[in-house]
């Protein structure tokens, strides 16, 4: 199948609120949530998206003509690209009842490691969620990385245990998860964390531990002092909170305070092999991309996911080729207009 052939048939399936459009980017869902929208108003998705487009890279064919290399490192992973596909959940209530969230994780996680690439996943009030996602991870060699809501302690701890039987090489936790109104619900209370007990969860991931959800200085300085090896600059894809400033827009403040520290990722309207190149010419280490990848699976299942990746890997190329780097290593922000 081709690219415009998954999409197609992801329209006849991805439920009511996903169009699977041409390009995702926010306007036909906008502030539909349940759906795959932004929250409030429903600008943010739609920011993510237009920043990147906003950012201009400079051409430089003046370079020698050897193949450039795409391959990245995460952790002592080695990617035949620096993209992860982003953690989603709740799968059926979002995008449609053709998967639920552990047969989406199990189809993702093992596509991803397939491709080259690897899989964040989701996780759920259901403990059914982290369970499946956990045996999908242990099924592909510990290739992905399971993402844990910020819930209280004692629900933290039963879900690391599972992890721990994934061993996967990186665990992450959404803390701007906060913002959604099922966590904001729970008893105990879930949501918002200190420093300290970030801590405590950095140390029974036993992993490296990935805080998803930085989008300030100083969150990206707090996440440090946590003991986190990295962070993701994310807003939740505009779902959590109205109104924020864009990934593109913080990335390079953040990647200024603590790059040279942890690993910095960023997600958030980031589509095409060209957005990741201007997101690693800001400086960030990697991309995480959510919403195309769910309807590269509902309309092409694994095929689906190679064949974005094999479009993602094709634009990459061609970008680094024509701005005159040849490695990952060689891009850098002088290869954006106006930096």
């Amino acid at each position: 199948m081709t690219y415009q052939e998954i999409l197609a048939q992801a329209r006849t399936c991805s439920g009511p609120y996903c169009k699977a459009c041409p390009v995702c980017n926010g306007l036909a869902c906008k502030n539909t949530v349940p759906g795959p929208g932004a929250k409030g108003i429903g600008t943010g998705a739609i920011r993510n998206y237009q920043k990147w487009q906003e950012l201009c890279v400079n051409m430089d064919t003046i370079c020698e003509n050897t193949p450039v290399d795409t391959t990245a490192e995460l952790f002592g992973r080695k990617f035949v690209l620096p993209v992860f596909a982003a953690p989603v959940g709740a799968m059926t209530l979002h995008y449609g009842d053709k998967y639920d969230d552990p047969t989406y994780n199990d189809i993702l996680v093992s596509a991803c490691a397939a491709a080259g690439i690897a899989a964040f996943t989701g996780d759920g009030v259901n403990p059914a969620v982290m369970e499946g996602a956990a045996t999908a991870l242990k099924k592909n060699g510990g290739c992905g990385v399971p993402t844990v809501k910020p819930w209280n302690l004692e629900v933290i701890e039963e879900k690391m245990a599972l992890v721990r039987e994934a061993d996967p090489f990186a665990v992450a936790m959404d803390i701007d998860a906060a913002g959604l109104p099922f966590l904001k619900n729970q008893t105990p209370p879930a949501g918002r964390k200190t420093v300290e007990e970030l801590r405590k969860v950095a140390e029974l991931a036993g992993k490296p531990f990935l805080l998803k959800g930085i989008m300030t200085v100083s969150g990206a300085k707090k996440a440090l002092e946590a003991g986190a090896a990295g962070i993701v600059v994310s807003n939740h894809g505009g779902r959590v909170l109205d109104q924020c400033p864009a990934t593109a827009e913080v990335l390079p403040a953040i990647v200024d305070a603590v790059g040279d520290k942890m690993t910095i990722l960023v997600d958030g309207g980031i589509r095409t092999g060209m957005d990741v190149f201007k997101a690693l010419a800001l400086g960030a280490d990697g991309v995480l991309i959510a919403r195309p990848f769910v309807t590269m699976v509902y309309g092409g299942g694994a095929e689906g996911v190679q064949v974005y990746v094999d479009k993602l890997k094709a634009e990459l190329e061609d970008t680094m080729s024509m701005c005159g780097a040849h490695s990952l290593a060689e891009i850098n922000r002088s290869m954006i207009y106006g930096y």
